[in-house]
């Protein structure tokens, strides 16, 4: 029966190639996407899965309360962790982690190496991360241990025995020795590190509370509450933090103990940092929950376009296979065996589809993973969990396409079908048609309007005025290799007439190096509200070497010798937020951890130093502990000759690296890395749609008309032109469509304005970007229909006619 059911699919197949193609097509481009989104979602899901006790393990957080706004760090001081660890029993353990970037040698081999982290002893324990040489318990118990992965040792050592070899790090050349090696961390962690060094390294002696530092992690127990945990947090910031601050602010013991209220520890889970953590200070950028939704419901939209498609050409043809459903059931089929004929059909459908899926999986994988930035390899594909989700998913989605049309056409009345009654083929399937075309447009001008709106949003961001000039800026983050030699090279390249400005900095606008403190305005009274403010470390020429602008009060000179100790320059945010004025700023003091008392002399109007996404900060600028970076302004137009040049300085310096630059509007661009791939997967997303559609549209029209074709011809004889027959066929078409683009509008609307809420900086959603949508759609549609109608205007209508 099995093999009578499939020979007479292959037997439809042949006989209706267009019908076959458009569904073949239309559902291997939804299950290619289907799968292709599954597979990025899993990946999502997935991180930080991998430790064996990755259920128990969170991260501590800060968050600090300041005149109204909360900044919360995923870095707490050193003491806090093991601090925790100490004051509850349920804490079994607690480790840490920071971050650096630094040259690494060995022998006649150096490297910049952008992924060290100085670790605690049992980090990699907890995390699961396995040595595959050395001893796990001890590798990084003793000071200048180091544990590399197979990759790094093979970088450094080639096929020689890591273990025991010394490398040198920094510009001081600080020797490690090499105890361990690892594979590698898994991709599906929110951190990836080349190298782990022995915190112990730094001799952290007397450990504080109250400022930030490193990324800490505790282990607790499984029958431990982390909700009740936090409850007690507040008893070890009284007991550690208020008195830290009363000391190193000054200020009376009332006023530390309001640190209580403010200074606020918590934990996160360590499976929620990669999709729930956004704070501006991760170890690497996040993926987020919102596009895991946005991008699940999209695959699932784009594969229920496909199954749309069969089910509306399926019951659009149910005329052409009327009789043969009356002639089974006068030979004695019953429902059921028609029903699974038509879903045998349906599913064979689906399974050729799968087929041309994994084709088109192939050669688009490599795209993907560039949009996703993701390394997804085409062999996961060919896993057996994969191929047989894979075939779960091209069942399922046959029997969803088919079971409609399979219970319609074997619901025909066999005695009216074969005395040749006139059979309607639509009057009483019309709406569900109607309905399913406008589901599809509905969603074909969603997804439009989404990524006209993603892209002006990303445009506003990348064009809006940053109140800082990006354009020909180099900065070199490695000018420290220089030594003392660095205000001597700055000077060299300013005798270059190319070279507009140079500054010695290490924080530069979209860069991640910046310190932070606490802060309180000095008044009269006392100390005010204390806020959380952000610190460039600058000297003289930074202001006029990036275009920043200064409204009140002057910059940094030399001619004022307490500018060096005491002086400081703010900007706006900082200004509103420490309850001043532009007007009388300038002259007053602040107050920063560690009592120190800075005089403002200037006040820089607010410029956009992080992404625009984020609300700007309050910022402080001060001069000197600048040393290591460098940003050069130039202004040719033979940028590739002054960089050959620079390089020649660089090297005349005979410093102890490579040089390393980057211009500061590639650093901005790279702000707008995870907006420019939404963008491109919304773009990508509405194309496969509007394709869908165009195609299910296409099948469709070219149906009707074959189905009215004698209709078409008896007009023609009555005088009709072929621009009445295009306006007879497509009429009910382009009416569908509108009442999509009605329904498209208030839902995509509200969508996307909730998305722009996350923008500090944001569009207006204007009238016209529906309009375009909604124009664009009934063109895609109107070009479709017509394709096949002025085919059938300008037939010859005797064809048509001569059999009556």
């Amino acid at each position: 029966m099995l093999k009578n059911y499939f020979t007479i699919a292959l037997r439809n197949f042949r006989k209706n190639k267009i019908f076959s193609i458009i569904n073949i097509v239309g559902l291997s481009i939804g299950l290619t996407c289907f799968m292709l989104i599954a597979v990025f979602v899993y990946s999502e899901l997935s991180y930080d899965t991998y430790p064996a006790e990755a259920k128990n393990i969170y991260r501590v957080l800060l968050s600090a309360t300041g005149n109204g706004d909360v900044a919360v760090y995923p870095r707490v001081d050193a003491a806090v962790g093991e601090g925790i660890k100490n004051a509850f029993p349920g804490v079994i353990a607690s480790t840490r982690l920071s971050s650096r970037s630094d040259f690494v040698k060995y022998n006649d081999k150096q490297f910049k190496e952008d992924h060290l982290a100085f670790v605690d002893s049992n980090f990699l324990q907890m995390f699961s991360i396995p040595l595959i040489e050395g001893n796990e318990r001890n590798a990084l118990v003793d000071p200048n241990s180091i544990v590399v992965s197979k990759a790094f040792a093979k970088k450094y050592f080639g096929n020689e025995n890591a273990l025991g070899k010394t490398l040198l790090i920094g510009t001081q050349n600080m020797p490690y020795k090499v105890t361990g090696v690892i594979d590698k961390v898994p991709y599906n962690s929110h951190f990836h590190f080349d190298a782990f060094i022995s915190l112990s390294t730094f001799h952290i002696t007397n450990p504080t509370w109250s400022n930030v530092g490193f990324f800490t992690y505790i282990l607790l127990n499984k029958k431990t509450d982390p909700k009740k945990l936090e409850a007690k947090f507040p008893q070890l910031v009284a007991k550690y933090v208020v008195p830290e601050i009363q000391h190193d602010m000054g200020v009376s013991l009332a006023e530390a103990q309001k640190s209580v209220n403010t200074f606020i520890f918590s934990l996160q889970p360590l499976t929620d940092i990669h999709l729930y953590s956004h704070t501006k200070y991760e170890l690497e950028p996040n993926g987020d929950i919102q596009y895991v939704y946005i991008f699940s419901a999209l695959a699932l939209f784009i594969l229920l376009l496909a199954c749309v498609n069969f089910t509306n050409l399926s019951t659009a043809r149910a005329v052409k296979r009327a009789r043969e459903v009356g002639i089974r059931k006068v030979m004695g089929s019953v429902k059921k065996q028609l029903v699974f004929q038509f879903l045998a059909e349906s599913v064979l459908f689906t399974f050729f589809s799968m087929l041309f899926a994994y084709l088109l999986i192939f050669l688009l994988l490599p795209y993907f993973n560039q949009l996703a930035n993701k390394n997804i390899g085409f062999d996961f594909f060919l896993s057996f969990p994969s191929i047989l989700v894979m075939l779960a998913i091209s069942f399922a989605a046959g029997i969803l396409a088919g079971i409609y049309p399979a219970f319609f056409l074997s619901s025909f009345n066999a005695i009216k079908v074969l005395k040749g009654a006139s059979f309607s083929q639509g009057t009483q399937r019309k709406p569900l048609r109607s309905s399913l075309i406008v589901f599809q447009f509905f969603v074909s001008i969603a997804l439009i309007i989404a990524t006209i709106i993603v892209y002006q949003q990303l445009h506003y961001m990348q064009n809006k005025k940053l109140g800082y000039d990006k354009d020909q800026v180099l900065f070199l983050p490695d000018a420290r290799l220089l030594g003392k030699n660095q205000t001597a090279f700055k000077q060299k390249l300013l005798q270059d007439n190319r070279v507009v400005a140079a500054t010695i900095a290490r924080s530069v606008p979209g860069g991640e190096f910046m310190d932070g403190t606490e802060i309180y305005p000095r008044n009269e009274n006392g100390n005010g509200t204390e806020i959380h403010a952000n610190i460039y470390h600058v000297d003289y020429d930074y202001l006029r070497t990036l275009g920043i602008h200064i409204i009140k009060g002057r910059n940094f000179s030399k001619d004022f010798s307490t500018d060096s100790a005491a002086g400081v320059v703010i900007n706006e945010a900082a200004v509103r937020e420490l309850g001043w004025t532009n007007d009388n700023a300038v002259g007053k003091s602040i107050v920063r951890s560690g009592q120190q008392e800075f005089k403002v002399i200037g006040v820089v109007a607010d410029f956009n130093y992080a992404s625009a996404k984020q609300k700007i900060a309050p910022l402080m600028m001060t001069l000197g502990n600048n040393f290591g970076g460098l940003i050069i302004k130039i202004k040719t137009t033979d940028v590739k000759g002054f960089l050959a040049d620079l390089k020649k300085q660089w090297d005349a310096f005979n410093p102890s690296g490579p040089l390393e630059y980057n211009f500061l509007d590639e650093t901005f661009a790279a702000l707008y890395a995870s907006e420019i791939r939404t963008q491109q997967i919304f773009s990508a997303f509405a194309i496969l749609a509007i394709i869908i559609a165009t195609l299910g549209l296409f099948g469709l029209s070219a149906f009707v008309i074959e189905q009215r074709t004698k209709e078409i011809g008896i007009r023609k004889v009555l005088g009709a032109s072929v621009q009445n027959v295009l306006l007879l066929v497509s009429k009910e078409f382009l009416l569908l469509v509108g009442i999509a683009f009605i329904i498209s509008v208030p839902v995509t609307w509200w969508a996307m304005h909730t998305w722009l809420q996350d923008f500090a900086y944001r569009i207006n959603i204007s009238w016209w970007i529906f309009l375009a949508a909604g124009i664009t759609a009934l063109l895609i549609a109107m070009f479709t229909i017509s394709f096949q109608a002025i085919k059938a205007g300008l037939a010859n209508p005797v064809k048509s006619l001569r059999s009556e």
